[in-house]
């Protein structure tokens, strides 16, 4: 079933990995100084500004849906949702000089990308990086650090099929 925090689940990632990818094809083009390089990472860091909105969207619909559940450290949910805030700045912003620096680059081909827009996209790029990396590290902490995880048995009450048959060598 579709849910909102499954549907988080499907498209948290994208901006993460692009954001990624941008900084890397961008310090890859730094080296190098190719010009489609600077083209693609350009694009990358675009598509992310695209991509972060629904991402920003699908997170606060999935905390609504949530609630606070019982399962998930107080206050776990919140931190991602702060630092989903800031990275979403960023990454529009980033993404939008991205989006421009990435048209006028096509619109003049012979030109050489200026040294304005290169350190905009490096600049952009780190910052979207460190702000979605540390963003998405709260959220796996969400999970990851649930209480639930920690204890060595099943909590007493579970409907059966949630706690996995100890007897079932399919459940291992």
């Amino acid at each position: 079933m579709l849910s909102w925090p499954y549907l988080h689940l499907l498209v948290n990632h994208f901006p993460v990995v692009l954001s990624i990818s941008a900084l890397m094809v961008t310090i890859l083009a730094l080296v190098l100084g190719r010009r489609g390089l600077w083209l693609t990472a350009m694009a990358a860091l675009a598509a992310a500004g695209v991509l972060i909105y629904p991402v920003h969207f699908t997170g606060d619909e999935a905390d609504h849906a949530l609630g606070d559940p019982w399962y998930i450290h107080a206050g776990m949910i919140e931190a991602h949702d702060s630092a989903a805030g800031i990275a979403m700045w960023v990454i529009l912003i980033a993404g939008a000089f991205a989006a421009y620096s990435w048209w006028r680059s096509l619109k003049r081909p012979a030109d050489l990308i200026p040294g304005w827009m290169r350190a905009g996209l490096l600049v952009g790029a780190l910052a979207s990086t460190g702000t979605v990396a540390y963003t998405a590290y709260l959220g796996g902490k969400i999970v990851h650090d649930a209480p639930i995880l920690q204890m060595k048995e099943p909590p007493p009450g579970l409907p059966p099929g949630i706690a996995a048959d100890k007897h079932n060598p399919l459940d291992r």
